[in-house]
């Protein structure tokens, strides 16, 4: 915010408050590393605030132990994901955290490979189609034209498939059947029902701590050194950014959507930015120490200008969403909800940026899914490093 704004108490006065704080999601490809510039070489063992175990009490049904326990669970899948898949090699499946038994679990296609698997400490499951094979039956979906009763396709390594997610008032459209056929051409593919299409969360000009530009409200993500990251549907490159107090922080430096949905904003003129996510007072300001990516079946939880905190699960990385207004590539898909204004916010699993909010279907009240943008391919695209404490 500007020095000359009155501050507000604690972490949240040091906050770009409505304009970077409540930042949002993307997903990473399960063969995607993170990168080294921007991800520590060990993902951090502080302590979880006491509102973050609460937040995962309330969304996931946990107890206060068993949030404790499986943080520290994840935090061991989430390093061990790259040693278990050099141990793989060329037979690696893909790999998910099972929150039923706290472990991370890897596929494969030659049981030449288990022992060397299991050395590493993750458990093991024998599949028909390795990760190389499922990636390259998506990368033909992603070169078709989707009709909008198409909601997004990905790979899913625990079903050993590429499962495309139809609108289950669409499934008899025409359109819609002629893409699933020629999905079924392209390769193991399962088709499954979703309640409704996805669609950004981007909202007129409301009240609220949000980042405006133009007559659009939505969420800042990250801070990064020189600003902060949020979604690319919010605003285009050159377009001024206005924070929650009217005044003026900087610009678009970058931004692309659809086909991606990030962007980065300049921060300047009074403004400063800190290595903070917005809490909005049901859990304390959580600090983000990295951005090494949580496996699929571990817990996330997101910060947004309109729906606040709330917490779930990675349900599928590297998904294609077809918006109305053009597919999006490598995104992360979750069990979280989100609501207009809330695009562009903050995703975090633990102390780790996982990327910023795109879109999604449901609301905060009757439940949904939300899909993120991976915050690694935004520092990437545009050389920025991840402003961490």
């Amino acid at each position: 915010m500007r020095r000359t704004t009155v501050l507000r108490t604690g972490l949240s006065a040091l906050l770009l408050l409505g304009a970077w704080a409540t930042a949002g999601l993307a997903p990473a490809s399960a063969a995607d590393a993170p990168s080294s510039s921007s991800t520590p070489a060990s993902v951090s063992r502080a302590q979880a605030s006491k509102g973050l175990l609460l937040a995962m009490q309330k969304d996931l049904g946990l107890t206060e132990s068993q949030a404790k326990a499986r943080l520290a669970a994840e935090r061991t899948a989430t390093a061990l994901q790259g040693k278990a898949r050099r141990a793989a090699g060329s037979s690696y499946g893909g790999s998910w955290f099972d929150p039923a038994t706290s472990r991370l679990t890897v596929a494969v296609t030659t049981d030449k490979k288990v022992d060397a698997v299991r050395s590493t400490g993750a458990a093991v499951r024998l599949v028909a189609h390795s990760a190389r094979q499922l990636d390259a039956v998506k990368a033909r979906l992603d070169r078709l034209s989707a009709p909008d009763g198409v909601a997004s396709w990905h790979v899913d390594p625990q079903a050993g498939r590429v499962i495309v997610n139809v609108v289950a008032s669409a499934e008899a459209d025409n359109d819609v059947r002629a893409f699933v056929k020629r999905a079924r051409e392209a390769g193991p593919v399962l088709v499954r029902r979703t309640a409704q299409a996805p669609k950004t969360f981007s909202a007129g000009t409301v009240g609220g701590d949000p980042y405006y530009t133009g007559n659009v409200r939505c969420s800042i993500g990250f801070s990064v050194y020189g600003g902060f990251v949020t979604a690319g549907h919010c605003g285009r490159p050159g377009a001024g950014v206005s924070g929650w107090d009217g005044s003026y922080i900087g610009n678009f430096q970058g931004s692309s959507f659809p086909g991606d949905d990030y962007a980065w904003v300049s921060v300047g003129n009074g403004w400063w930015t800190v290595p903070v996510v917005l809490g909005w007072g049901t859990v304390s300001d959580q600090l983000v120490r990295g951005s090494a990516v949580a496996p699929i079946g571990a817990s996330i939880c997101r910060s947004g200008s309109t729906s606040h905190w709330h917490c779930g699960n990675v349900l599928a990385t590297n998904e294609t969403v077809n918006y109305s207004q053009g597919a999006v590539h490598q995104m992360t898909r979750t069990s979280v909800c989100a609501e207009p204004g809330d695009s562009g916010g903050s995703f975090i699993s633990g102390d780790q940026a996982q990327g910023v909010t795109s879109g999604g279907w449901g609301n905060c009240s009757s439940g949904g899914e939300t899909w993120h943008q991976p915050i690694n391919e935004i520092l990437n695209r545009y050389g920025l490093t991840l402003h961490t404490a």
